[in-house]
């Protein structure tokens, strides 16, 4: 009998809890998804080759001090993207640790996040910088919202505690076996 009074007295706290939960399910979810939108990022992609081409004439043009138009300063990457580099220059040229030969293709993969500067034969100042970057996936908001959602749901819930508490229904027994009516009017 004390176990259903008890159980019946959780009720109204348990379904606040859920609904809550909900709630906070919903803005959560809301919220992560159109902050991703607003801030999403070029490479939040999957993987891909990427290829860089390296036109006929551009060796006289590094002697020229003429930058190659075509080439990026700088690349950003994915983890698990794959740099090809097509060299239709008729001269060798090397990015880094792959060396290309004049008509021919070479291939780098990226395999971690990591900032590199490479020595790189067709650009002016020899160097490129190489940025491999973690791609935001839905396993990473996914984990986001997971750990939102709890935290959001137990300060919503007690936050409605302390503002509208959980009123016990009239009638009900106190535990001195008054009811909230009768102690009132003693």
């Amino acid at each position: 009998m004390l176990a259903v009074k008890a159980q019946s007295k959780k009720k109204p706290y348990l379904v606040r809890l859920a609904i809550v939960f909900g709630i906070s399910l919903v803005f959560v979810v809301a919220f992560n998804e159109i902050t991703y939108a607003m801030q999403r990022e070029p490479y939040d992609r999957q993987p891909e080759i990427v290829q860089v081409i390296i036109p006929h004439g551009t060796a006289e043009r590094m002697k020229a001090g003429e930058p190659e138009p075509t080439i990026p300063e700088d690349l950003v990457f994915v983890v698990g993207d794959v740099l090809e580099v097509v060299n239709q220059d008729e001269v060798s040229h090397q990015l880094g640790p792959m060396w290309v030969p004049a008509g021919a293709t070479g291939t780098l993969g990226m395999d971690e996040p990591t900032t590199m500067s490479y020595s790189c034969s067709f650009q002016v100042d020899e160097s490129i910088d190489i940025d491999v970057r973690q791609a935001t996936t839905w396993g990473t908001r996914l984990i986001g919202i997971t750990l939102a959602v709890p935290t959001m749901a137990a300060l919503i819930y007690l936050y409605s505690l302390a503002a509208v508490p959980i009123r016990e229904p009239k009638g009900t027994k106190k535990n001195d076996g008054s009811t909230p009516d009768t102690a009132e009017e003693g």
